[in-house]
């Protein structure tokens, strides 16, 4: 699904709320600017029934590129996981 996908699938599915999907995407745009918000500031993001959005830290390894075989070192670096409800995990 692309976000184009989504502001679609929410402006159908509320029609009674007649929300344009210029002003569908506006909102869409702000709940994921907040939610990117509240990972940077508390390391972690709940939605109960959907999951948990949890910064992780990754150590410096040693990688090998694939086109040499040389190996390299890759740095330290944040990423964020994603770690499914028991809900939602049911439901796959």
């Amino acid at each position: 699904m692309t976000k184009a996908d989504l502001v679609d699938a929410v402006v159908k599915s509320n029609k009674k709320l007649e929300i344009s999907k210029k002003d569908m995407n506006a909102i869409i745009d702000n709940i994921f600017a907040e939610i990117v918000k509240a990972i940077k500031k508390d390391k972690r993001f709940v939605y109960p029934d959907f999951g948990t959005f949890v910064v992780k830290s990754l150590k410096a390894r040693k990688g090998r590129n694939p086109q040499t075989g040389k190996e390299i070192r890759i740095q330290a670096s944040k990423t964020v996981r994603f770690r499914p409800a028991p809900h939602l995990k049911k439901n796959l």
